[in-house]
């Protein structure tokens, strides 16, 4: 097949959940089949220095700027207005939208796949193409509005939610088919369109191969956050974890540490880093030794969406993790068996505790967790079952 490829992000370095999955789908699906990749990029000048990587699965590389969502911009303001949600609104570039319609006049192309929702706008109206819609996120607006406290908040994520589940009903109109990350995205939308049936669950995954070999030897009561605070989750999980929690781990456990890694670029840690036994690393160019040399991974997630790759890539390590509901929303886990989850500040201390104190409880979590990534979560596998989705809804268009 020959792809058209829309991002909403440009896909190298892979140093975050969407580059992650978009290019690693690109590696999977360029075995097989032709690829023409347009991308939005934070920096133009940034992005052409990987052009050269990406090249080599991509027939064609095209980039334009990406524009960040200003809340308080004019035209952010104005998009309250608006039919689309107002990210959309002030996001949306004329560029890229004269990047897919020129690129669609001069190829030949079987399908547009437009990973997220940010590049989605610029193909609905490609009509004689299958379309589908890669990795559509549902449930983040929805628990948005269930979260919110007060009725100002209230009302401005009730009307957030009510124009996004009203904006994705009419844009799935358009497409042939989407995908989710998870059973719970895709009921999400089975709560705004009863009757779509064209969904797939594509999960997010790790290159298995990647994590095999010896990163070092565990340090005893290690514990490891693998998570940039300048995400406002990853900010949240970790003071509710140092908080709440960390201080009933060291009371039964003084020699525990945590490590936060990821970068601090322009947030304030001060608050953060005023407790004892704590070290932000920073960003770190591989990951993978300062998690296998922690006794365990905890992901103290309360807000957010997606499947973690930092549980992921734990798990192929051997790492055991421990983590509320939330951070492992998304994986078909089973508590106990290849995880913990604890969902108030004492139960996931326990856990913790219990894990530094129990090498065979350790030992079964790094097994059964290996095991599941194996099995469910492995990127070469899962490009195959993406691609045999696409050969499927290509061959029922030409019909």
């Amino acid at each position: 097949m020959r792809i058209l490829l829309l991002s909403s992000w440009f896909p190298y370095p892979p140093d975050n959940g969407s580059r992650i999955r978009v290019f690693n789908l690109i590696r999977g699906l360029s075995k097989d089949h032709e690829i023409t990749l347009l991308a939005l990029a934070q920096s133009v000048d940034g992005a052409m220095g990987h052009v050269a990587v990406l090249r080599r699965y991509c027939r064609e590389v095209k980039v334009t700027q990406r524009k960040p969502f200003r809340p308080r911009r004019r035209k952010a303001i104005l998009g309250f207005l608006a039919r689309r949600p107002r990210f959309l609104v002030d996001t949306y570039s004329a560029e890229m939208e004269a990047l897919v319609e020129s690129t669609v006049r001069s190829n030949e192309h079987d399908l547009i796949l437009a990973s997220e929702l940010g590049v989605a706008q610029y193909v609905a109206s490609h009509d004689t193409i299958p379309k589908i819609l890669e990795d559509a996120e549902i449930t983040i607006f929805e628990e948005q509005f269930r979260q919110a406290t007060g009725w100002a908040s209230k009302l401005r994520y009730g009307l957030t939610w009510w124009k996004f589940a009203r904006y994705i009903e009419a844009l799935l109109g358009d497409f042939d088919a989407c995908t989710v990350v998870s059973q719970k995205e895709r009921d999400g939308l089975a709560k705004i369109i009863p009757h779509y049936q064209a969904v797939k669950v594509i999960p997010n995954g790790v290159d298995v191969s990647l994590y095999n070999g010896d990163f070092g030897t565990p340090v005893p009561d290690t514990l490891i956050y693998p998570g940039a605070v300048t995400y406002s989750a990853n900010y949240d999980a970790v003071d509710y974890f140092l908080k709440d929690i960390y201080p009933l781990i060291r009371d039964k456990k003084p020699g525990a540490t945590l490590r936060v890694t990821g970068k601090t670029d322009g947030v304030s840690i001060n608050e953060l880093t005023a407790h004892d036994h704590v070290v932000f690393t920073g960003h770190v160019s591989d990951i993978r030794p300062w998690i296998a040399q922690s006794w365990a991974c905890v992901v103290p997630l309360r807000v957010g969406a997606g499947t973690r790759f930092k549980i992921l890539e734990s798990m192929a390590l051997g790492t055991p993790v421990v983590s509320t509901s939330k951070g492992a929303e998304g994986l078909e886990v089973t508590p106990g068996m290849d995880i913990l989850i604890g969902d108030t500040p004492a139960t996931f201390a326990e856990h913790v505790v219990d894990l530094l104190g129990d090498r065979q409880l350790r030992e079964r979590l790094s097994a059964n967790g290996q095991k599941l990534v194996r099995e469910k979560h492995d990127w070469q596998m899962i490009a195959q079952r993406l691609e045999a989705f696409l050969g499927d809804i290509v061959a029922r268009k030409r019909r």
